[in-house]
């Protein structure tokens, strides 16, 4: 129970400097963000493994390169869900989950 709560502080916090770092990407307080780091981490773990395996060709023809592109979908899908978080364009999502996704491996892997 502790490593979720963890875990869940470490998205949130990605989630603030990734909205300090992509200006495309807007938080409007500490408690939107930690709103919508759980609404994301439901996201991935809901609907990430169904968008791989439809995915999984494209993931295969492009060296794996395309689950980028899932990422910033589904990080895309959760700031349209998460009331105060707002993603302008798909490139900021890109971005906003790249770097979402590198703060919380090695966070995570630090813990």
């Amino acid at each position: 129970m502790l490593s979720l709560l963890i875990s869940w502080l470490i998205v949130t916090g990605a989630i603030l400097l990734a909205a300090y770092v992509i200006p495309g990407v807007r938080v409007r307080s500490v408690g939107s963000a930690a709103v919508a780091a759980a609404i994301l981490g439901i996201v991935n773990l809901i609907l990430k493994p169904i968008a791989l395996f439809f995915a999984f060709p494209f993931i295969v023809i492009t060296l794996g390169l395309f689950i980028f592109v899932v990422n910033a979908l589904l990080f895309w899908l959760a700031a349209a869900v998460a009331p105060g978080l707002d993603v302008k364009n798909f490139w900021s999502a890109l971005l906003g989950a790249l770097i979402v996704s590198i703060v919380s491996y090695i966070t995570n892997a630090a813990f």
